[in-house]
């Protein structure tokens, strides 16, 4: 195979190291599931779930099992023979994404229905700061969710090894490549300089988002659960 003609130093313990990483990734993901899967039933059984919990209930182990079976697409398209290509195999890039994108849907379902059940919902007046505030906040949210997608396309071309210098890429401020393939918008989701730059503007924007979002709150009369939670949000954007 063409992995096998250009890995063939690769060690049998080299080898290994890659088998268990994917492994465990997957006896993590079936893990994950059963932790899911296996208490939902029992309070479903039991009778604790009221009608609307149920239809969340269904529909995040829908998610779950969606998950894997997008795992299974992406990690299949890694092993399909490509006989015009003499490249590293790797996965496609669509399918990285899509899988990322549908962890971190799941991830934050859970996390809201959790939370929702956890805590009292805020019973505050809607005045028209609260809901710029609100359209903000989702805003950002939506930016930093195409920021961690475009970083998939990232992994998924290599695109971090063409330059590794910032705020420049190399010695420009805008690559010469960045159109160079046709038709232009094919340069969004498969040129590696073009992906780099997006997510570099991305990831910018998201960081302003949130520091725009911190400095309106600050202008807004929280709860102080409200209030921690954007200061980490900064705190978290700051770190990334």
């Amino acid at each position: 195979t063409v992995s096998h003609s250009l890995n063939h130093n690769m060690t049998l313990t080299e080898f290994k190291f890659i088998w268990y990483m994917e492994y465990s990734h997957r006896m993590w993901g079936r893990v994950v599931g059963l932790a899911y899967i296996l208490p939902a039933a029992y309070f479903w059984r039991r009778g604790w779930l009221s009608r609307p919990m149920k239809g969340c209930v269904l529909a995040l182990c829908g998610l779950v099992c969606f998950q894997g079976l997008l795992g299974w697409y992406m990690v299949k398209s890694g092993l399909e023979e490509k006989p015009d290509s003499h490249d590293i195999p790797r996965v496609s890039q669509y399918r990285l994404a899509a899988h990322l994108g549908s962890a971190l849907l799941l991830y934050s379902a859970s996390l809201w229905t959790g939370l929702s059940l956890l805590l009292p919902r805020h019973q505050l007046p809607e005045t028209p700061q609260l809901l710029r505030l609100r359209q903000l906040a989702h805003g950002t949210t939506a930016l930093i969710f195409l920021t961690a997608l475009s970083g998939a396309f990232v992994a998924g071309l290599d695109a971090g090894l063409v330059y590794n210098s910032f705020p420049k890429m190399g010695e420009c401020w805008i690559p010469d490549d960045l159109l160079a393939f046709s038709p232009m918008l094919r340069n969004i989701f498969e040129n590696p300089t073009t992906v780099q730059f997006d997510h570099r503007i991305l990831g910018i924007a998201s960081v302003t988002a949130v520091t725009a979002l911190y400095l309106f709150s600050r202008k807004v009369p929280l709860p102080r659960r409200t209030r921690m939670t954007v200061t980490s949000l900064l705190a978290v954007a700051y770190m990334q």
